[in-house]
Formats: structure tokens, C-alpha cells, sequence
């Protein structure tokens, strides 16, 4: 194609004799204006080597004005002014090929005129790059000399042609340029197809024109940014805001949500099409703004409607907006906490209508309906995101804390998912699957993580233990250790050393066991043993039991292999003293008096309960004076034990009464019944449970002084002197992993360690540590 359809084909004139300059730039002209104008028409070889060797002739010769020949200083002085005038008169003659264009374009708008524009772009530049080639004599010589001595209006070739563009022509008509591609652009926002592909030429030349007038050999992208970026830039926001706000007003906040996602995707999809990368971020800040902070308002305002009604998926689209935008999600975080936490406090008043009655799994299981929902909530809607998740951990440790329940006692939480956890870890028949099974202590750790007293879920947790090692009665092993080290990890190692501890002791007493049987075997045959009988010894640091509250004269049958098994241990461990704990043993007797019952009962007893039982070997009726005197057993704990076996009817009491006492008889039921075989008779009474969370909750406060007084003073040892009131706020920091202490406590404790002269007054409000 041809810019200048009038333009006559350029006839080169005969090559000039060496001393001809006028004849020389005419012919120099001719072939430059046969590249400029007419390149598709083709250049022999012969015109192209003619140009390129008149180029050099006319930079070596030596005539000039005011000169003499001969003289070598005179001849290098003419060679520069010749090519000072050669560069200028290509310079001019550039002009005027520009100010042409220039003329031309007046003719144009809109999309014909970038048309002719990037026509024109491509025929000039490919263009500069041959006269660039054929002026080679010129760059290496005087314009590399001109540069080196820091002339700064001198350029190679090429480059004097992107500058002599720049100020001759892009800077009268860059504005139409510009105004032609924000039409051209908004056709297509508007849904039009267009030929994006002269955006990208038109963004090309813009950029290539970045040149910096002061070192020719850098760009920079100054041009671009001021013509091109600036003006589009200003165009997207005017555009977004006026059709945002239409759209907002007609629409509702939901669609409005789609709309703004769908323009913010083309954005991006046009900057990879035909737009600079440099825009790519200024780009997505004017689009966040217009679409999306000017709007945020309206935004959140909806989002507690998408939380209420669990829309996801428009959550998911919100959550992705203002992100896009500075602090845009803060409020979000804010309402879905509190979002959290009152579906939490609900759930649990759901349940909560009678405490005492209250089951753990139920309690459990309400907790973590409620942080399942959400976490999952969090994972898909809000993409895991760190800031979200701890809101999640805000709200949860609020309502696992601070609920209807926990008003009954503070201590309410740990305390119903450990026994919670003790029915999961117990023998049942619920034949849970061992993967079921970690997968819900796994859960159970969950709602652990957020309760603040966690030496409370260790007090009730170890006490549980215990029982289910001492009879036996845990479901796996396996679980046990798992449990184990799940609040290991949690936790740490102190936290469940004595844990540890106690599973060790069961091991060793299996040795100590079955080294028991082995030395029974090789008595005579008169001492046998007369009971099938297991021993658990348990280290007194690690378990938390207590001694038995009550006297007891044990049968005499249990008597001797007592005897027997301590006369062994001590043969064994030298020193060491052995406290019987009566309330946790247990045993099982053959009845064979039942009538009419060919497969004799077994029945489950607690040792009490099979002192009792076995008085009735020598007559079928004990009066209360008589049992009593037999077992040395207190009446708080005689009369339940007579009790549970009144309740099962294993024997029957004169005169009929509510409860055992004295002036009552037993009787021996010979018609006891049962469906079962195996009859469990030792089950603990509803106030025996009471006193052990009596006793645990005592337990807690009496170990919460002492921590808190070891932390005291292992602050103060460190810091040897502290103001009051950073004391207390250190001891808070260090305890707050395992409970959060109450300001008031921390005050007693330092008063004890100040009456027991740990610590000293000084002035000025401040304590001091007394080695």
C-alpha cells in the first residue's frame, strides 16, 4: 500500500562525482525518498550499493568552505562539517516528510484515522531501519563522535527518526490517536467486535517512542504512561462508575456481584489481548475502585443476608470482590464472628434445658455441629483464609467458654468432653470401628483446642483413665495412646506425663502379675491360691486416687491371698509401703443357690459388696448389726452397697423399708431372676458420682494456687525486682495455655509468697524476689 497516492515515482539521477555535494545530497535524496515512499516497489542492488557508497563519499570529502587542501587537521575539520551537514539536511528532509504526514492526517478520524496511522507507523520505521543501514558510514564516524563528546541532540540514524516523529507528528496527533482507540475500546465493553489488533500496533509505536532525550541509548516508558496509560485509565473509571451506578439502582446486590466479576475478568483478558503489561496494575486499582470500593457499603450490607441464609456461592463472589480491595474484608470478619457466635450459644441453649441431665455427647456434639458448619463455610466461601479462620477461633472459644451450660459452673465444658471422651474410650457395646473411633477423637480435639481451662478436661480426663485401667475396661489400647499423644501434641509433655506414667505402671504390674502366679505355683499344694486374683500397684505421684475414706475388714478368703501377694512384693521391693485402695476393687462370685437355675449367676461386685455377700455363705440372714461388725464398713458407704443389692433383689430387707439401716434384716432371695448370666452389680450411685466432681473441682483449685505460685516466683527469680501490676499481667501470659487465672487469685498467691517471704515490698509499688 502507498500513503501518498499523488506522489510520481522517484527517478534516481546518475550517480555524483566525488567533488559534486549539492549533486551528492540530490542523489542521496532520491534514493532516501525511494525508500521512504515507494520501499514495496523494491531497490536494486546496484541504486541500494550507489546510496550507500555516496553516503561515505560525501563524509570523506575534503572540500570545504574556507578550507585548504594539504592540511591533515583541515581534512578531518571538513570530513565533520560534511557530515554535520549531511545529518542535518536528513533531519530536514525528515521534517518535511512529517509535516506531509501531518497534513494528511487531517483527512481522518476516528478508526480510519488510526488506520492511516499505524500504516503510516510501519512504512516509517521500516524505513529507518534501511536508511539507518545505508547512513552506517555516518553513525560510526560522526555522529559516534558527536555522541562521545556529549552532544545531546545527536542520535544514530534510527534513532533521529523516532525523535523527529515524536515532535513533528505524535505530538500534534496523538489526542485523535488516543480518542480514536477509547472509542474503539468502548465498543467493545459495550459488546461490539472490534480489530484489537490496531490497539496493540497503536500501544507498540507508543511505547517504542519512549526515548530519553538525554541518553539515546535508554527507553523508558514516559511516552506511553502520558499519551496512552493516563488517558485510558481516566476513560475505565469514567466508564465503570457511570454504569455501576445504573446498574446498582436497577439491579440487586447479587447480580450486581456477577456483573462487576464478569467486567473485572475482560479487564484482565484485555490486558493480555492488546494493552501494555505496565498497565496491569493501575488497570485492576481503577477498576477495584469504581466496581468495587465505591460500592463496598451496599456490599456488606447484604452480606449478613448471604450468612443467615448460607448462600455460599455469593459469599464465595463477595469474599473474592473485596479482597480485591485495602481492609475491604474487616467488617465482614467482624459480622461473621458474631455470626458464629451466636449460632454456637444457640445450639447449646438448644440442648441446654436441663444441665444436670445433660448427656456429653449431646453437649459435645452440639459444639461441633456448629464449628463444622462454619469451618466449612470458611474453607469454601473464603478460601481458608488465615484472618477468617481466626475469627472462626474467636467465636468458637466464645460460646465453648461462655455458654448456657458453662453458667452452672466455669469448669462445665472440660469437664463433659472428658466424659465424653470416657464413654468413647470405654468398653461398650456400641462396637464403634477403630477408624470411627480416631476420627472422632480427632473432633474431640477440636472443641479441646478452645477451652481456656484445659487442667480441668486433665483432671477429669486422668481420674477417668485411671478407672478404665484399673478394671480393664478400655476399648483399645490403641485408642488410649492415641488419645495420648493427640493431647501431646496439643499440649506439650507435661501435660501428659503422668498419663504416660500410668500406662507404664499397668505394664509393670502385668510382670509383677504373672512373676505373682509363678511364685503361687510352687507352693505345696495347701497354700493354693483360693482366688483367681490380679494386682495393679500404682505410683502415688502419677494417679490421682485417693485413699479410702472408710475403714474395712476385708473376707478372709481375699484376706489371705493379700497376705500372700504382700509378703511377695515386699520379698521384692524393699521399703516401700502398699495402701490398698478398697473403692476401686472389684471381683466376681458363682452363685449356686439360686432355685430352679441350671447355669449358676455370676455377679459383677464391687470388694464391698462381696464382703456382704459372702457373710450369707454361713447363714442366709445378717441383720444390719452383723454386717456391719463383719466389715468395719462407715455407714456412708455400707448402706449403698446393701442398697444396690436390695435394688436388684438379690436380697430382700425386714421390715420393708426405704433404706438399710439398723434394726434391719437381710434375707438371701433364693428366687433372684435375672435374663443375664453375668449380673453387674457394681455401678456407681448418683451421690458417689456427685462427691468425685466435688472432690475433682477441689482438686482443680488446690493445684490452679500452687501453679500459679511456682509461676510467681519463677518470674521473679528471673526478674528479680517488677512493678505489681506487671507481675500479675507476666503470671497471666505463662498461665493462660492451661487456664486463665482470675486477677484476684494471683493477688492471694502473692500474698502467701509475700507471709512465706518468697517475695518483699519496695517502694514504689514494686516486689522484690528474697533468694
Amino acid at each position: 500500500m502507498s500513503s501518498v497516492a499523488t506522489r510520481p515515482p522517484v527517478q534516481m539521477p546518475p550517480a555524483p562525482n566525488r567533488e559534486d555535494i549539492d549533486a551528492t545530497w540530490r542523489y542521496l535524496e532520491a534514493g532516501i525518498s525511494k525508500i521512504m515512499i515507494n520501499l514495496q516497489d523494491g531497490m536494486d542492488l546496484e541504486t541500494y550499493m550507489g546510496v550507500y557508497t555516496a553516503v561515505h563519499n560525501f563524509c570523506t570529502s575534503q572540500k570545504a568552505v574556507g578550507l585548504h587542501p594539504g592540511s591533515n587537521a583541515q581534512h578531518h575539520r571538513g570530513a565533520h562539517l560534511l557530515g554535520e551537514d549531511l545529518y542535518k539536511k536528513l533531519k530536514e528532509y525528515l521534517n518535511n516528510h512529517l509535516a506531509e504526514l501531518n497534513e494528511q492526517s487531517k483527512a481522518y478520524t476516528d478508526e480510519a484515522l488510526l488506520t492511516f496511522y499505524i500504516r503510516e507507523w510501519d512504512r516509517y520505521t521500516t524505513a529507518a531501519k534501511y536508511i539507518h543501514h545505508l547512513f552506517r558510514y555516518l553513525n560510526r564516524h560522526w555522529v559516534k563522535r558527536e555522541m562521545d563528546e556529549g552532544k545531546k541532540s545527536t542520535y544514530d540514524v534510527y534513532t533521529l527518526h523516532l525523535f523527529q516523529w515524536r515532535s513533528e507528528l505524535f505530538s500534534t496527533i496523538s489526542e485523535k490517536v488516543m480518542s480514536a482507540v477509547l472509542k474503539l475500546v468502548e465498543k467493545q465493553r459495550n459488546g461490539e467486535t472490534i480489530e484489537h489488533g490496531q490497539i496493540k500496533q497503536v500501544v507498540d509505536s507508543f511505547v517504542s517512542l519512549g526515548l530519553d532525550e538525554h541518553d539515546s541509548s535508554k527507553t523508558t516508558l514516559d511516552v506511553y504512561r502520558l499519551h496512552f496509560e493516563k488517558p485510558f485509565l481516566e476513560a475505565t473509571e469514567r466508564f465503570y462508575t457511570a454504569e455501576s451506578k445504573q446498574f446498582v439502582a436497577e439491579n440487586s446486590v447479587v447480580e450486581y456481584m456477577k456483573k462487576a466479576v464478569a467486567r473485572l475478568n475482560e479487564e484482565e483478558e484485555r490486558v493480555k489481548m492488546y494493552l501494555h503489561q505496565d498497565i496491569a496494575l493501575p488497570l485492576k486499582k481503577t477498576c477495584n475502585k469504581a466496581l468495587i470500593a465505591d460500592h463496598s457499603a451496599i456490599l456488606r450490607e447484604e452480606f449478613q443476608v448471604l450468612l443467615e441464609n448460607h448462600r455460599e456461592e455469593d459469599m464465595a463472589r463477595m469474599y473474592s470482590l473485596l479482597s480485591r480491595i485495602p481492609e475491604g474484608l474487616d467488617p465482614l470478619r467482624q459480622k461473621f464472628e458474631t455470626q458464629v457466635r451466636n449460632a454456637g450459644l444457640a445450639a447449646v441453649a438448644k440442648v441446654a434445658s436441663d444441665a444436670e441431665k445433660l448427656e456429653p455427647k449431646v453437649y459435645v456434639e452440639a459444639l461441633l455441629e456448629t464449628h463444622t458448619l462454619y469451618q466449612g463455610l470458611v474453607k469454601r466461601a473464603f478460601n481458608d483464609e488465615p484472618e477468617f479462620t481466626r475469627s472462626l477461633d474467636n467465636a468458637c472459644r466464645e460460646f465453648v467458654n461462655r455458654n448456657d451450660i458453662c453458667k452452672a459452673g466455669s469448669n462445665k465444658s472440660p469437664e463433659l468432653l472428658a466424659k465424653y471422651t470416657d464413654v468413647l474410650l470405654r468398653k461398650s457395646g456400641t462396637g464403634v470401628e477403630e477408624a470411627e473411633l480416631d476420627a472422632t477423637l480427632t473432633q474431640i480435639m477440636t472443641v479441646f483446642k478452645y477451652i481456656e481451662d484445659k487442667d480441668v478436661f486433665q483432671k477429669f480426663y486422668s481420674r477417668m483413665l485411671a478407672r478404665r485401667l484399673v478394671h480393664s475396661n478400655s476399648s483399645s489400647d490403641d485408642a488410649e495412646t492415641s488419645m495420648i499423644s493427640k493431647l501431646k501434641e496439643a499440649c506439650g509433655f507435661e501435660y501428659t506425663n503422668k498419663l504416660q506414667r500410668m500406662f507404664q505402671d499397668m505394664q509393670t504390674s502385668k510382670d509383677l502379675n504373672n512373676g505373682f502366679r509363678e511364685h503361687c505355683k510352687g507352693l505345696d499344694s495347701d497354700k493354693k491360691q483360693s482366688l483367681d486374683s490380679t494386682y495393679s500397684i500404682l505410683g502415688t505421684s502419677f494417679w490421682p486416687l485417693t485413699a479410702p475414706n472408710t475403714t474395712f475388714n476385708p473376707p478372709p478368703e481375699v484376706q489371705a491371698d493379700l497376705d500372700r501377694f504382700t509378703l511377695f512384693y515386699k520379698n521384692k521391693h524393699e521399703g516401700r509401703k502398699l495402701t490398698w485402695l478398697w473403692q476401686l476393687c472389684k471381683g466376681e462370685v458363682k452363685t449356686s443357690y439360686c432355685k430352679n437355675q441350671k447355669t449358676p449367676y455370676m455377679f459383677q461386685v464391687s470388694v464391698y459388696q462381696m464382703a456382704v455377700l459372702l457373710l450369707f455363705n454361713n447363714n442366709d440372714v445378717q441383720t444390719y448389726e452383723d454386717i456391719s461388725s463383719a466389715t468395719q464398713l462407715s455407714t456412708e458407704v455400707l448402706d449403698p452397697q446393701i442398697g444396690i443389692l436390695l435394688k436388684a433383689k438379690v436380697l430382700t430387707m425386714k421390715p420393708d423399708g426405704d433404706k438399710p439401716g439398723p434394726g434391719k434384716t437381710f434375707h438371701l432371695n433364693y428366687d433372684f431372676k435375672s435374663k443375664k448370666i453375668r449380673v453387674n452389680l457394681n455401678v456407681a450411685t448418683k451421690s458417689e458420682q456427685k462427691q468425685e466432681e466435688v472432690d475433682t473441682n477441689k482438686t482443680i483449685e488446690e493445684d490452679r494456687q500452687l501453679v500459679l505460685q511456682s509461676a510467681i516466683v519463677r518470674i521473679m527469680k528471673a526478674r528479680k525486682k517488677m512493678k505489681h501490676s506487671q507481675l500479675v499481667s507476666e503470671t497471666i501470659n505463662q498461665i493462660k495455655s492451661r487456664f486463665v487465672p482470675k486477677v484476684s487469685d494471683i493477688k492471694k498467691c502473692i500474698e502467701i509468697l509475700l507471709d512465706k517471704e518468697y517475695l518483699e515490698r519496695l517502694e514504689d509499688d514494686e516486689l522484690g524476689y528474697l533468694a
